[in-house]
């Protein structure tokens, strides 16, 4: 099965349909003095990993913007639900923000029993960048075309090992899509983040692996891995000479790492609000817009109501992809 068009439609589109169901609730009112201390931004993965380089571009413009620190703690595992739960059970007063992927939006498929509900312990603030996977192999493999690893794939089965950055992460199950797709198999190793998967695979422990863009570049440019296709459906700038998947052997194949923002439940609207006007801001401006895009990271951006639609979408669409699959994970 392949995946639908990912973010073919547009955010004005999903804001027609009203408000989300991650609705901000009742809270107390914020202080006329806010932010009047540091930040706290939670990631649900190790430094060094996709989301933290995205993450880290947008901290630092946010503390400018703000007059205040807004310092990243990385907070890996389980998918990103460790850092989930923290923030959930957060005070509700901006202070504590979570820094959210593609992954609260897999997690209610893949796993019966949570410990929160995206829908309700958290209010949406903004999307805020979308990033295309990059299929990347050890350079001893002797393939240098998507359709030479399909090939190679079905002649070794699962002796082939590809990593991820962890159980149900969108960098697994990318690989996971591609492979179902073409009726083949290999051997999944999960990790907690992009960053050590990405070490495995280049010393050898791996053979491939579908990782984001920004995370994977680095190891392609000094060759230490071999790129041999994008997930999006047209070729990224960081990349113009490797083809899609869709243009090769998997026509229609796209999948992409999303970002966003989140808080806990009660955090007042005036403080949401605040934070939606400064990530737009600073989506918008030229030097993080420049940041990102040596990153191969698209900056998007949207309304409060426009994102929680967007991720009871994409409950939607995974839950829909699990059921097809069977990828639950418990």
């Amino acid at each position: 099965m392949q995946p639908r068009p990912f973010l073919r439609r547009t955010l004005a589109g999903l804001a027609l349909a009203g408000l989300s169901s991650l609705a901000l609730g009742q809270a107390a009112p914020a202080s006329s003095r806010y932010p009047d201390k540091p930040l706290r931004l939670v990631l649900a993965f190790p430094p060094g990993g996709p989301t933290d380089l995205v993450a880290r571009v947008l901290a630092q413009k946010l503390g400018e913007q703000l007059g205040q620190s807004v310092l990243v703690d990385n907070r890996p595992g389980a998918n990103g639900n460790i850092a989930a739960e923290m923030v959930a059970r957060a005070p509700a007063d901006g202070y504590t923000l979570f820094y959210n992927t593609s992954a609260v939006a897999l997690s209610p498929a893949l796993y019966k029993k949570l410990s929160y509900d995206v829908r309700t312990d958290f209010a949406p603030v903004a999307l805020t960048a979308v990033i295309p996977l990059v299929l990347v192999v050890h350079p001893s493999l002797p393939v240098h075309t998507p359709a030479e690893f399909l090939a190679y794939a079905r002649a070794q089965g699962e002796r082939l090992t590809f990593g991820s950055a962890g159980n149900g992460n969108i960098t697994h199950l990318g690989a996971f899509l591609l492979l179902k797709g073409q009726g083949l198999q290999a051997t999944h190793a999960p990790y907690k983040g992009s960053a050590p998967a990405l070490t495995d695979l280049v010393g050898g422990q791996l053979q491939f692996m579908t990782d984001t863009v920004n995370s994977a570049l680095p190891f392609i440019r000094d060759k230490r891995l071999r790129a041999l296709a994008v997930t999006s459906l047209k070729r990224t700038s960081v990349l113009p000479e490797v083809p899609t998947l869709s243009e090769t052997v998997a026509p229609g194949f796209e999948v992409g790492a999303w970002q966003g923002l989140l808080v806990p439940a009660r955090t007042p609207p005036e403080i949401v609000n605040r934070l939606n006007a400064e990530l737009l801001k600073a989506l918008a401006s030229p030097d993080v817009r420049a940041k990102l895009a040596q990153q191969g990271a698209e900056p998007l951006g949207s309304t409060p109501a426009e994102y929680g639609a967007y991720i009871d979408s994409e409950i939607r669409r995974w839950t829909e992809v699990v059921r097809q699959t069977g990828a639950a994970l418990d």
